[in-house]
């Protein structure tokens, strides 16, 4: 008897011809390196396939949907390879059309720039023929820096800068030179000037001596400073690099991220950007307001050493360093040096490194930072806490007094608003139960609620200043949280005579106590904290040849800098930033 038909005829297929017919299955197939073509490894699209042998088109194209095909249950019939639809095929053909015109387009554009480039290199070599000369009959020029601004209108001046924005027109190349100190608009007139080898080089960062007019800018016009300079000569010192090797393509100003390595790496490069540049001159002009201010407070500048053989806040955070035939460490502080001039010197002040060697990421946290320290003799804890406001208050208003102090917070922080004295004053216990009151509680770093005991973690504590908003004197915390010098509070041994200074945005920026006076107090203190008094004999001696109350304070001028100029990360504060794994440039 006569077998039924099957459901679904298949016809038996001649193998194709090896290297002549192209396979795509849009099920398994790939569009990356891996596929070619073939049966074993057939592409994804028809598109593709037909992109992909654009230069050697095959006898024919296969397709099939391998695993989705429908069409009964022989597994033959849904394997089968099939020549694709006219439908496609027609909408494959649209696709690599597309393609060759995109192709076309590429080619043209290369030709283009090819050409562009043939002649840019005849300009250039025609160019070397092209030379110019100072004119010996004009007065001879002044040499300024561009802090210079009482040069009247009409003097030959001698300016050295570096391109800062470079803008060639028909008529005229405009330049925009910086010194560092300003920037001046120049202006090359159409000619000889502009037709010289150097002048058809110039790029960004170049730079050079010019020559020229100081010039009222014209009606409707602006410039730096309402100046320009109409150059009647130049010297071009230090070419810089254009097209690819280009700043501009080097260090994008959108790449200018803290956090990036890269962008680390060519901190050298991006510290000649206008917001990094302007960091730095608002740090110096903080840095000396500092020195001012505690200038007209009586208080005298010490240098206390780098190399140390004793800790200050605590020993985790020590970096080791072989010194000679013996061990020794990176100051953390220098605060116990300065105690020791109090006797004869009267209140110090120091501004130095400090190192610490915390396994730190956070972008308040650097492994070398500025270090702005002090301490008073002869004080009760009130006297610290108002001697710190008053620092800071008066640092601020310095800064912003300067001319180029507040034009730098207004480019780098619109809007800023001075702290207002008093700040508001805040007891550790009263902190824990702020942050237990909020809706939800502001947990510990172990996600419980705070209590009384627990060192308020970072977050916690931005989360506390940036929601009140205000300056925070954050006081009186446990013995158990603060290093071993610290004073405890005599109506409540359990805390310390203690302070944070809290800014929002930036969290601490200050921390200071009293410290202890007595002799045994601090032994006792030694003993409790497991360290060995020995080394600490010189500090002991303080106690020992006539006490005195005092205190003191230390002050990370980046965090500060940071808060001032709105920066997300103190590493942004600093010339060259080092934390954990960064130690160069």
């Amino acid at each position: 008897m006569a077998s039924a038909e099957p459901a679904v005829r298949v016809e038996k297929m001649e193998p194709p011809v090896a290297g002549e017919s192209v396979y795509v299955d849009t099920d398994v197939g790939k569009d990356d390196e891996s596929a070619d073509g073939s049966e074993a490894r057939p592409f994804k699209s028809l598109a593709h396939a037909y992109i992909q042998n654009l230069d050697k088109p095959a006898k024919e194209y296969l397709m099939r949907s391998s695993t989705t095909a429908t069409g009964g249950d022989d597994e033959a019939a849904r394997l089968q390879w099939k020549a694709p639809a006219k439908s496609a095929a027609k909408k494959a053909q649209t696709l690599l059309d597309g393609h060759k015109k995109k192709l076309a387009r590429a080619q043209q554009t290369l030709a283009k720039e090819e050409e562009q480039k043939q002649q840019r290199a005849k300009n250039l070599e025609a160019a070397k023929a092209v030379m110019i000369a100072e004119d010996a009959s004009l007065p001879k020029a002044q040499t300024i820096k561009l802090w210079n601004k009482a040069v009247p209108l009409g003097s030959r001046v001698r300016v050295f800068g570096h391109i800062h924005r470079l803008r060639v027109q028909k008529q005229a190349t405009f330049l925009t030179l910086k010194d560092g100190y300003g920037f001046l608009q120049c202006v090359l007139a159409a000619g000889t000037l502009t037709q010289t080898y150097e002048a058809l080089l110039f790029a960004q960062e170049t730079s050079l001596f010019v020559y020229g007019e100081l010039c009222s800018v014209p009606a409707g016009a602006t410039a730096p400073d309402g100046r320009e300079l109409h150059v009647d000569y130049y010297e071009v010192y230090g070419r810089a690099p254009g097209d690819a090797e280009a700043i501009t393509n080097i260090v994008a100003s959108g790449q200018q991220d803290p956090w990036e390595s890269d962008m680390l790496d060519k901190r050298h490069l991006v510290l000649r950007g206008d917001k990094a540049s302007a960091v730095m001159k608002l740090r110096s002009i903080l840095y000396e307001a500092f020195i001012l201010a505690f200038k007209d407070r009586r208080m005298a500048a010490v240098s206390p050493p780098a190399f140390v053989q004793t800790q200050v806040e605590g020993g985790s955070t020590l970096f080791k360093v072989p010194y000679y035939n013996e061990d020794a460490y990176l100051t953390q502080s220098s605060q116990l040096y300065l105690e020791t001039c109090l006797p004869s010197m009267g209140d110090v002040y120091c501004i130095e490194k400090s190192f610490r060697a915390e396994k730190s990421l956070t972008r308040r946290h650097l492994s070398e930072y500025t270090h702005i320290e002090a301490e008073l003799d002869g004080i009760v804890f009130d006297d610290l806490l108002v001697h710190i406001e008053d620092v800071i208050c008066t640092v601020v208003d310095a800064v912003l007094a300067d001319p180029a102090g507040k034009e730098l917070v207004a480019l780098l922080h619109p809007g800023f608003v001075k702290p207002q004295r008093p700040f508001k004053r805040m007891k550790y216990s009263e902190a824990i139960d702020w942050l237990n009151a909020q809706d939800p509680p502001v947990p510990n770093e172990f996600g419980n609620p705070h209590i009384f005991g627990d060192d308020i973690a970072e977050a916690a504590e931005r989360k506390m200043v940036d929601t009140l908003n205000v300056p925070v004197l954050l006081t009186h915390f446990p013995v158990e949280v603060k290093a071993f010098y610290m004073k405890k509070d005599p109506s409540d041994l359990r805390v310390t005579e203690s302070v944070d200074v809290l800014m929002p945005n930036v969290g601490e920026i200050v921390g200071g106590s009293m410290r202890m006076d007595g002799y045994d107090e601090l032994m006792a203190a030694f003993k409790s904290k497991g360290l060995n008094p020995d080394p600490y004999y010189w500090y002991l001696d303080q106690r020992k040849y006539g006490t005195s109350p005092h205190g003191g304070y230390g002050l990370g001028l980046e965090r500060l800098l940071a808060w001032l100029a709105n920066q997300h990360t103190v590493r942004t504060c600093c010339l060259y930033p080092r934390f954990m794994g960064r130690a160069k440039p």
